[in-house]
């Protein structure tokens, strides 16, 4: 169908869904990152139109690595080049959305890539980034918004459905795994795990345990974030679960999230808490007679945030942004543990008795607790320990080898040492805090700086 089309009935919005089935010699692996920008001299995050700033990063890279610049009005807002794109978050945060790769060397040599090339660029003008997965030491007030069109609606609306939705905005950063299905109940099942396990991750990645510059009580704040930023459209999604899951149940989900905006003739039209379903009935308020197209509902897909997402693929949305060696981690833990048969059916059967509260308890508490979490008499470390080792042997079977030699299982070696020592990111940056850094963060930023 025509991304312009008119949309005739929700069976349009279920194959548009269903289009992403795939064999799985097709399969493809997907890694998209975020990174907090900041001026080396100060650490102050940066600004757009600054000196040194969003805008110079962009047309940097633009010059001297080939990226294709997209604008909204006449301020450059992303980058395209080979597949890939470099797109803004509300507060400035850059983010790389890869590829689709055949396996998680080639997105771990796509991620150094564009590493190697943001530092070349900052470099010289005094600029720098870095991954955490919230801001350890910036206030909203020192962050501010990017010059897009959605980012001005979304700012003006999030208060009204929650307390922390400009933090959300302005102050996380995340890594994020992109996975195909070959079928709707091969979804239905990578979905189910994957949604069980997200908590799992969320402790591995656990990095953010700051907030201006202080302890802020929570080993992942950015994953606690999201449990007070819209109800509507977070959390976990209990019908996953359940014997109707299907294309066409997350379907009627997505028509029960209200919209953000509609884009029309390089504006965004406000439609924040109108819904979908009027839309396809030509009676949209912002819009009155006027039906959706599918790039309508490709953009209304993405706004929705639950720990998984479904568009033409399945989105892993639980980890803190990080390290090089943990963006490459990402990926491969979810490509051992869901794209082998043998692994997938195993994980499966391990979290199909879990409850839903159970399913709650661990979405609530790891934020907190991370790999300390209490779990049916255990520990999340221990289910940590069991998801790295089904994924360690999901990734020798692939048996895909770099130029030295190596499976794609070396890219879980840093989570298997969270795992192992039993701490995380986060912890291990709060006992320097209160030792070595004698409780500032300045050299947070030299050492953990791209």
């Amino acid at each position: 169908m025509n991304n312009q089309q008119p949309i005739k009935s929700k069976n349009d919005l279920i194959e548009y869904i269903a289009s992403g089935c795939k064999p799985k010699s097709d399969w493809k692996v997907g890694t998209e990152h975020e990174k907090f920008g900041f001026h080396n001299a100060d650490k102050q995050p940066l600004h757009y139109a600054e000196p040194g700033g969003i805008r110079d990063i962009l047309n940097g890279l633009a010059e001297q690595f080939n990226w294709q610049p997209e604008y909204e009005g006449d301020d450059v807002i992303a980058l395209k080049r080979d597949g890939c794109s470099i797109t803004l978050e509300p507060g400035g945060q850059l983010e790389l959305s890869g590829a689709p790769l055949d396996d998680v060397h080639q997105t771990c040599t796509e991620t150094g890539l564009h590493l190697k090339e943001v530092k070349a660029v900052a470099e010289p003008l005094g600029s720098a980034f870095l991954g955490m997965g919230f801001h350890p030491t910036a206030s909203r007030e020192d962050i501010a918004y990017m010059p897009k069109g959605r980012y001005k609606i979304m700012s003006d609306y999030m208060p009204k459905v929650g307390t922390l939705g400009l933090d959300m905005m302005k102050r996380t950063c995340t890594i994020q795994a992109n996975l195909d299905f070959s079928s709707e109940a091969d979804m239905i099942k990578k979905f189910r795990v994957s949604l069980a396990l997200q908590p799992v991750a969320t402790a591995l990645f656990a990095n953010s345990p700051f907030t201006e510059s202080l302890g802020n009580g929570f080993v992942s704040y950015r994953s606690h974030i999201w449990t007070d930023t819209d109800d509507d459209r977070c959390g976990i999604i209990p019908f996953v679960f359940e014997p109707e899951m299907s294309f066409e149940r997350y379907v009627d989900y997505m028509l029960d999230v209200p919209m953000y905006f509609v884009y029309r003739e390089g504006r965004y039209i406000d439609a924040t808490g109108l819904s979908f379903r009027d839309f396809m009935d030509g009676k949209l308020s912002v819009l009155s007679g006027e039906l959706p197209n599918i790039k309508d509902w490709e953009d209304h897909l993405t706004t929705a945030f639950p720990e998984v997402r479904l568009k033409k693929f399945l989105e892993m949305r639980g980890a803190d942004g990080g390290p090089w060696r943990r963006i490459c981690a990402l990926p491969a833990l979810w490509v051992g543990l869901l794209y082998d048969q043998e692994q997938l059916d195993m994980a499966s059967d391990w979290i199909n008795d879990w409850s839903l509260t159970e399913h709650e308890h661990l979405r609530s508490e790891v934020p907190r607790l991370g790999l300390s979490t209490e779990f049916r008499g255990g520990k999340v470390r221990d289910l940590a320990l069991q998801m790295l080792a089904m994924s360690r042997k999901g990734l020798e079977k692939r048996a895909i080898q770099s130029p030295c030699g190596k499976d794609e299982s070396i890219f879980i070696e840093p989570l298997q040492a969270i795992a192992d020592t039993y701490a995380t990111p986060a912890e291990r940056k709060l006992g320097k805090f209160h030792g070595v850094w004698d409780q500032k963060l300045d050299e947070l930023f030299e050492v953990y700086t791209y």
